[in-house]
């Protein structure tokens, strides 16, 4: 996807439809972000969810009640249309997979932009370290965990987790660059030992696709923005869009900004 130069240029491609690819590795140094909509009578208990639980779900901006648009992480946005793909779920069934939403939108939809694991990729792979999924042309692995998050209102369930497997002698590394960035999940929670949280294949990731780890390697786990998908699969609320995950809002945002913003 070497065409697309700019986030406004993958946010307009994605907007006519001739984009719906998932943007790991787009736009190297730019926050890209997840994305959770849903109505202003449950806004409040998910702003709660997130405060309670900033690691899987590190609030980047709230839009206001009916506003397809942002104020300070996009210029010329339409979060009906600018992600890739969309999730729609009732009574948390998922039931589509909309490259755009228009159609459902409500005045009454509250949207929230969550920091993404995308974002700390460029400075990992200046720094050396091998992006495997990015090499392999693949969403990056994701999985469901036996890490309870702290409730709020109706909202509860388990952390869902990213892996990228590193090779031993540069896992301090990792974490020293990803420390730096809290406000796209920071460091690793869980690092060489998937059984620990729930997780008994690794071949077998619940979202994005798998990938292979080489002798000398250990499989690094960060906190994920797909948590709030596993909690409404968990709640049942009645109605909520995601991004499909992998599927992210490349923001005008560069990654370097956020300590300023935020």
């Amino acid at each position: 996807m070497t065409e697309f130069i700019t986030p406004k240029q993958i946010r307009q491609q994605s907007r006519t439809g001739a984009f719906t690819g998932q943007t790991s590795g787009m736009c190297p140094g730019y926050t890209q972000a997840n994305l959770v909509i849903l109505p202003k009578k449950e806004a409040y208990d998910f702003l709660l969810f997130a405060q309670r639980n900033p690691k899987p779900c590190p609030i980047l901006e709230v839009a206001d009640a009916g506003s397809k648009r942002l104020q300070t992480f996009a210029q010329d946005v339409d979060l009906a249309t600018d992600f890739p793909k969309y999730r729609v779920y009732q009574n948390g069934e998922l039931v589509s997979e909309p490259t755009d939403v228009t159609d459902i939108w409500r005045g009454d939809l509250v949207s929230f932009l969550i920091g993404c694991s995308f974002s700390f990729e460029a400075a990992l792979i200046a720094a050396g370290i091998e992006m495997r999924h990015i090499t392999m042309k693949r969403n990056v692995p994701m999985y469901k965990t036996n890490i309870k998050a702290k409730s709020a209102g109706q909202f509860h369930g388990n952390y869902v987790v990213s892996m990228r497997p590193i090779p031993e002698e540069q896992v301090v590394k990792a974490i020293t660059i990803t420390e730096r960035l809290p406000q796209v999940h920071g460091t690793p929670i869980q690092i060489g030992d998937p059984e620990r949280i729930g997780i008994q294949n690794l071949d077998q990731p619940d979202f994005g696709d798998a990938v292979e780890i080489y002798p000398g390697e250990v499989p690094v786990f960060w906190a994920c923005g797909v948590t709030p998908q596993a909690v409404v699969m968990e709640s049942k609320p009645e109605f909520v869009i995601t991004h499909a995950p992998g599927h992210m809002l490349v923001t005008d945002i560069r990654d370097n900004q956020l300590a300023d913003i935020l």
